[in-house]
């Protein structure tokens, strides 16, 4: 079994002093999906909420449609990683080997193993309506996310993916060393659940890549709200997908980048051009 958290020796040089300690550090494992029998992606990942890694990678990458598809999940710790091993059943089974290619990349990589840039810019589908929320209420969401990162606290040096409701608060968290492996397991957590991202929105501690618009609008998120900054073309497919893109969310505020009107009270939003 591989802990998600190790503790190392290290020297600390600090102000002209050299000190000898240990620091809590993220352990990184190399985790292989493979789906009836073959292989589809090796990624680095934080080894906990494996099974909801699992479903969230499988229906983020469009593998199964449905948390109904994997007939049987088996988590197989090896010397060197992890097996995440599942079982389909039909049409998925046959849709995934028409279709297989193998995604082995670093710590990060969202788009390993893609075949053509057509696949890395594909259409994202349209998010339902949801819900709107105040200032307020995003406030309370950013200033209550890190207090519930139990890994970040120990080691500041994973990213997290969370889902907050207005009558819960937050309802799941789940964190990884990769930012795309976060927001996988919060998907899978929330498929298992059967609970739609429309009474709440998706929280992350990383950058907006457009990769992770695209998982969010999968999910169905109609309002994503970033601590970091977005990339250009993360702010145009949220435009294309009617999600509410909220980033560089700090203690003392926030900026709206995408379809603002979901943001009750809100400074009238009109689109930029990127």
């Amino acid at each position: 079994m591989y802990p998600a958290v190790r503790e190392v020796h290290r020297a600390a040089w600090r102000n002209g002093v050299s000190k000898d300690g240990t620091r809590f550090v993220p352990e990184e494992v190399p985790i292989a999906l493979t789906y009836s029998g073959g292989s589809q992606a090796v990624m680095m990942a934080t080894p906990q909420d494996l099974e909801d890694f699992a479903i969230g990678f499988s229906l983020n990458e469009g593998l199964v449609e449905r948390v109904a598809d994997i007939e049987n999940l088996e988590i197989i710790h090896l010397d060197e990683g992890i097996e995440l091993r599942m079982w389909l059943a039909e049409p998925a089974a046959s849709r995934v080997i028409a279709r297989r290619r193998v995604l082995a990349g670093p710590t990060g990589c969202g788009l390993c193993g893609i075949e053509s840039i057509s696949e890395a810019v594909r259409p994202v589908p349209k998010v339902a309506s949801g819900n709107r929320f105040s200032a307020s209420q995003i406030m309370a969401a950013i200033a209550g996310m890190a207090e519930r990162q139990k890994i970040n606290i120990q080691t500041r040096a994973v990213h997290a993916a969370a889902f907050w409701a207005p009558r819960n608060g937050f309802e799941f968290v789940r964190e990884d060393v990769g930012r795309h492996n976060a927001i996988d397991k919060l998907s899978g957590a929330l498929a298992q659940a059967k609970r739609s991202t429309q009474a709440g929105f998706v929280l992350l501690t990383s950058r907006v890549s457009v990769e992770m618009v695209q998982k969010a609008a999968t999910i169905g998120a109609s309002v994503l709200v970033s601590m970091s900054a977005p990339t250009a073309l993360a702010v145009r497919t949220a435009e294309e997908a009617g999600i509410t893109l909220i980033a560089v969310a700090r203690e003392d505020g926030f900026e709206v980048f995408a379809n603002g009107h979901r943001i009750a009270a809100a400074t009238p939003y009109h689109g930029i051009a990127v």
